[in-house]
């Protein structure tokens, strides 16, 4: 009589599902683009302002919706895929991703850029949740998911790198638009294999999606990103105010109608599992630290340092091959010591590595700057691959484009509350420099604009504006890397905690 019975390992080998790698490239695919999209923006910028003359108030519009809208609609279309099929919102997402990058390669209008950008973020939205809630689909392997997610988390560590590099080659040769026009054969690539190669999966018990959470959660976000944002650039407004106050108050009312539904858009139980909870909070409070740094380091190459926008995207690719190297062994890694000690750690490493720049100046060589900017990515490239598993392995497989939704957030609010509360630091240390006598008031608006005005001035009086400005501008990112280092250590020690005991599977 043969047994039916099957050892484990004959279990797990009848789970891999074939293909599963090459649907993986699928994946890794709109998680580049998506990576690549949300830096060259900051590249092209100077030439949009040429090209379409916004006012200050558009074109912080313009650099800003995309933020707005994907921070405001993640919840919501994680929740969507779950109910209508990963698959299908991906590939829809990525064709309109495509089109809409056309829209904002032509532009002609301010007007048509603020929309064309908001339009891209509601396409984006689709996308990061989709990846992630299809990788815990695909992959049934503990093991092999952790493999995959370091690889999906690598390659979108690798996106930003990619994204200056690649802008700065297309800016040096091509018009603005062109940075928007590389999205196409992506795009193309990824429907087409996808099509092919992308399993569907959904829950299997959805439940309706509500509008109404749709609702609250979009203008919650939007509200308090914006007010966190404003209140940083311009100060505390009765307009700022109300905004934050009416984001709140809707976040709120999502949090209280989540609470009552029978099946809600979100399952606010997940926060009850200290692993996803303790998970979520270290990636926000760790893209809120390094914010600063990563916002601003683009300007200190360039505007310090005399570097072309394309050298200066590869100057900044040790932080990349950093996270790249690290995502790839962090599973292994947490096996074998603990999930706490890879966070914490890297965290840690992250936060020396911040401290490190506190000795920043305009003639900073290279080697310190590359040695540390390398520690950054292996620090974060370990605690985010973690931290991803760690939220994606607490819930069940068919909650997984909500958790990731989740996750998502917390980097988009930490990002917006890293630039706003660090980036005020450097803003406002910087307005306060003094310059030559006859200067006009613009040049205490921005390093750029201190730069763009030098041009027209007598050399004098050009040398000593350029070094007031950037001894005013470095000064002010020494201070923003010493709250980054303080937000990392803390984040660093809590994590150790709230992380306590949690272990990621073994097995399938």
């Amino acid at each position: 009589m043969t047994s039916t019975l099957q050892p484990a390992s004959m279990t797990r080998e009848a789970d891999k599902r074939p293909g599963r790698w090459l649907a993986l490239s699928v994946l890794v695919l709109a998680v580049l683009l998506v990576a690549v999209d949300a830096t060259v923006l900051g590249l092209a910028t100077p030439y949009i302002s040429e090209d379409l003359r916004p006012s200050g108030t558009q074109l912080l519009w313009i650099g800003d919706v995309y933020s707005f809208v994907i921070a405001g609609l993640l919840v919501s279309m994680g929740s969507l895929g779950d109910r209508i099929g990963r698959k299908r919102i991906l590939l829809v997402g990525a064709t309109a991703f495509g089109a809409i990058s056309v829209l904002n390669a032509y532009a002609t209008t301010p007007e048509l850029m603020i929309l064309a950008r908001a339009l891209l973020g509601v396409a984006g939205a689709t996308l990061m949740p989709a990846t992630l809630a299809l990788i815990r689909n695909l992959f049934h392997d503990a093991r092999e998911r952790s493999l995959a997610i370091g690889i999906w988390g690598a390659t979108a560590s690798a996106g930003t790198a990619v994204g200056p590099i690649v802008g700065g080659f297309l800016l040096e040769h091509f018009w603005w638009g062109s940075v928007f026009l590389i999205n196409l054969p992506v795009m193309a690539v990824l429907v087409l294999v996808g099509v092919r190669s992308l399993p569907e999966s959904r829950n299997p018990n959805p439940g309706p999606w509500d509008l109404t959470s749709v609702v609250l959660s979009l203008v919650g976000m939007i509200g308090v990103v914006y007010a966190v944002k404003e209140a940083a650039s311009h100060g505390f407004t009765w307009v700022t105010l109300g905004a934050g106050l009416l984001g709140a108050a809707a976040l709120y009312g999502f949090v209280h109608r989540q609470l009552t539904l029978p099946i809600p858009l979100l399952d606010m139980r997940l926060f009850s599992r200290r692993g996803f909870s303790g998970a979520v909070l270290a990636d926000l409070l760790t893209v809120l630290g390094m914010s600063g740094l990563v916002f601003f380091l683009s300007q200190y190459l360039q505007l310090v340092q005399g570097r072309h926008p394309f050298e200066a995207g590869l100057a900044e690719l040790p932080a990349a091959v950093g996270a790249v190297a690290a995502g790839l062994v962090a599973g292994r890694a947490a096996r074998r010591f603990s999930v706490r000690a890879v966070v914490s750690g890297g965290l840690a490493a992250v936060g020396l590595a911040l401290a490190a720049l506190t000795t920043l100046n305009e003639s900073t060589g290279y080697p310190i700057l590359g040695a540390a900017l390398l520690v950054v990515g292996v620090g974060a490239g370990f605690s985010f691959t973690v931290t991803a598993d760690v939220i994606l392995s607490s819930v069940p497989k068919d909650q997984a484009g909500a958790a990731s939704a989740v996750s998502e957030t917390a980097y988009e609010l930490g990002a917006a509350l890293g630039i706003a509360l660090l980036g005020s630091i450097v803003t406002g240390v910087y307005r306060d420099f003094t310059g030559p006598a006859g200067t006009p008031a613009a040049v205490h608006e921005s390093l750029g604009a201190a730069v763009e005005t030098a041009a027209n001035l007598p050399p004098h009086t050009a040398a000593d504006l350029l070094t007031a400005a950037r001894d005013a501008f470095v000064h002010g990112l020494t201070l923003a890397s010493t709250a980054g280092a303080a937000v990392l250590l803390a984040t660093a020690v809590a994590a150790w905690f709230l992380l306590k005991g949690q272990k990621l599977e073994s097995t399938g």
